[in-house]
């Protein structure tokens, strides 16, 4: 795998330095705290692809706008040739930050070596994805079927267009230190102008309270994922709340005991009261969950959740439930469920990590049961993405390892997505617990922060200090 830090410093463009130095007040730098380290270096292919564009490192041939509906990026234009086959006028003029001028062919290598990564990014799967050149201007993207919803496929992150690993964003990447911090500077060539702040300076707190603190200190400009206790203590001007389409759900892992037995999973479902974590540990400033889909996709509408399994009699069941600390809430989400779980007859081991250090085990299925939060809009702007990797047999990001036939038939005949949702919750292996809203923390003075509810965007070339 071609990772970006690995390229950039091949070509000398990464500098030393650390972060605590680079930005003074009044030099047009942006301070930003994000919750999440790199996991794979920067790598497009994974999770870290969402660090790409929220910084504005990289972009995809097409953008989403706020409604989901697909609007140029590098691509300026496109048209559906057939069934299977799509043509994407690349946009001109267009620069990598290390000085090469975009071409079809950087189109063509990097859709087709997402194609082929391991694993095959979510958005793309399944889908025998083949990309041409067709001249200076047009490239040829076919799927093995019919795809209506392939320009929003190609607005993932996981498909920005790189050269080697230059990206095109109004952001170059200068340095990357691990896990602590990272130097973007100000791309005046880009496409679209040059941005306004000069350059961005990240740095990577999992620990939410440090977060706030830094905002509170006068430390940081925009903070991303501000826990719940800190959004009380901030000026409402400090704050961008944004209604998110991501639930934080619990997993029951239905491989192996105690979880593969039905019953005990209804047991666990009806021990949970979703209202009193919204109230209680989210503080009303989260949504409670009548499904998968919440608030932030008012197609879903009011609907009636059956659970056909009656509850068995829990008859001190022990089990392991994880979550991850990187956002404020889960593990408290976690302690009041394990609670739940424990009066109700279950013996509970609570696991907590860092989202980087927990992960490998999370898609090993080495817990019975998981604290999650998961965008179900995150890679198309469609849910199916998202039913496909995360609750059918060959999922690859299937937390609670569900494999049921009926499932499986309704994503694969693309269902209405409320049909999908009623047979996912019927087996009780995913119990949807609240809808998140995103919390920015933002510094007087601070403007044109983005408020996307697809998390792919925080940092613009608009955005600015004054």
């Amino acid at each position: 795998m071609v990772r970006i830090v690995a390229f950039l410093l091949a070509v000398g463009m990464l500098a030393t330095g650390c972060f605590a130095g680079s930005a003074t007040n009044g030099d047009g730098r942006l301070r930003v705290v994000l919750p999440f380290p790199p996991a794979q270096a920067m790598s497009p292919w994974g999770d870290d692809a969402l660090l790409l564009t929220r910084l504005g490192i990289a972009e995809p041939l097409v953008e989403l706008d706020a409604g989901g509906k697909p609007v140029p990026g590098l691509a300026e234009s496109w048209t559906r040739v057939d069934a299977t086959t799509w043509r994407f006028r690349v946009r001109s003029g267009v620069k990598f930050h290390d000085g090469t001028t975009l071409t079809t062919q950087h189109v063509v290598d990097a859709l087709t070596k997402a194609a082929s990564a391991s694993p095959v990014p979510r958005a793309v799967k399944g889908l025998g994805l083949t990309v041409k050149a067709d001249g200076d201007r047009d490239v040829v993207v076919a799927t093995t079927k019919p795809d209506a919803m392939l320009p929003q496929r190609l607005s993932s992150p996981n498909l920005v267009i790189l050269a080697g690993s230059a990206g095109t964003g109004p952001f170059a990447l200068k340095s990357l230190q691990g896990k602590d911090s990272a130097v973007l500077d100000a791309f005046a060539q880009h496409w679209a102008g040059a941005p306004q702040a000069s350059g961005v300076d990240v740095r990577f707190v999992p620990d939410g309270t440090a977060r706030a603190a830094a905002l509170r200190a006068g430390e940081a400009d925009v903070v991303h994922a501000l826990p719940v206790a800190a959004a009380a203590s901030l000026d409402a001007r400090q704050l961008l709340e944004v209604p998110l389409p991501r639930t934080v759900s619990l997993h029951l892992n239905t491989s192996k005991p105690p979880f593969a037995d039905a019953g005990l999973r209804a047991a666990a479902r009806s021990t949970v009261d979703p209202g009193a974590l919204a109230q209680g540990v989210y503080e009303g400033r989260a949504d409670v969950a009548r499904g998968i889909y919440g608030p932030a996709s008012p197609w879903a509408g009011q609907r009636t959740i059956n659970h056909p399994t009656a509850p068995a009699t829990p008859s001190g069941q022990k089990i392991v439930l994880a979550t991850y600390g990187d956002r404020a809430e889960l593990p408290e989400v976690a302690s009041v469920i394990a609670e739940a779980l424990r009066a109700k007859g279950f013996v509970v081991e609570q696991v907590v990590r860092e989202y980087s250090l927990l992960e490998p085990d999370l898609l090993a299925g080495k817990f019975d049961a998981v604290v999650s939060t998961r965008s179900y809009l995150l890679d198309t702007g469609d849910p199916f993405t998202y039913l496909a990797t995360d609750m059918t047999c060959g999922g690859s990001y299937n937390l609670a390892r569900l494999c049921d036939p009926a499932v499986d038939a309704a994503v694969g005949q693309g269902e209405d997505p409320l049909k999908v949702e009623a047979a996912v919750l019927a087996t009780d292996a995913l119990v949807p617990l609240v809808h998140e809203r995103a919390r920015i923390g933002v510094a007087s003075g601070v403007t044109e922060v983005a408020s996307d509810s697809f998390e792919r965007h925080l940092i613009t070339k608009a955005t600015r200090r004054s």
